[in-house]
């Protein structure tokens, strides 16, 4: 069972970055991080006005285009 101590222990390790971290990661421009965000392509969380997009997102995103490239 999941428990709300679990689930906290489990965010706690997630690592969010921002657009220009993830830009830089995946050598875009920030505008197109914002693209794949609104587009739905990339998960990411609304804190504020700003963006955070969990590193795990980011990897899986571009664990997908490299599948469908291959």
């Amino acid at each position: 069972m999941t428990g709300p101590a679990q689930t906290e222990e489990r965010l706690s390790e997630v690592r969010f970055l921002t657009v220009a971290e993830v830009a830089t990661l995946m050598r875009v421009s920030k505008m197109t991080v914002y693209r794949l965000v609104h587009g739905g392509d990339l998960t990411a969380v609304r804190v504020g006005r700003s963006f955070r997009v969990p590193e795990h997102a980011v990897h899986e995103y571009l664990r997908g285009a490299f599948s469908q490239t291959a």
